[in-house]
């Protein structure tokens, strides 16, 4: 059974993908930069490698961002159902408790109701 910290933890640990798109994303261009600069080929035929790199790179990126977005949606979705489920646990055993302490105090009244009535 995982604890709310473990849960955390491995959402924090999921949490990480921000960082490594940024890099994904900075080496892409640091990589395209330097393609330029030591291209061998003319400059429409550069337009061209640094058009098609471009669209491919913001393709890659767009599923990474597709990516992240589905497993922040589905972590949420996982804690919310666990803090309803909680909510309920709770409300459930409240009730049970009241009721005993309403049970509990009700037989109590009577008996001293008939503790007077004796008298």
């Amino acid at each position: 059974m995982t604890t709310h910290r473990q849960e955390y933890e491995n959402f924090e640990n999921k949490s990480r993908v921000k960082p490594v798109l940024s890099g994904l994303l900075i080496g892409g261009l640091i990589g395209a930069g330097t393609a330029l600069l030591f291209a061998p080929q003319s400059g429409e035929k550069t337009r061209s490698t640094i058009q098609n790199k471009t669209v491919e790179l913001r393709d890659r990126t767009a599923e990474g961002v597709k990516d992240a977005v589905t497993q922040v949606k589905a972590k949420t979705r996982q804690v919310t159902s666990g803090v309803l489920d909680k909510a309920q646990e709770f409300t459930q055993h409240s009730k049970e408790v009241l009721n005993s302490q309403l049970d509990e105090v009700s037989q109590t009244v009577s008996n001293k109701k008939k503790a007077v009535q004796s008298y």
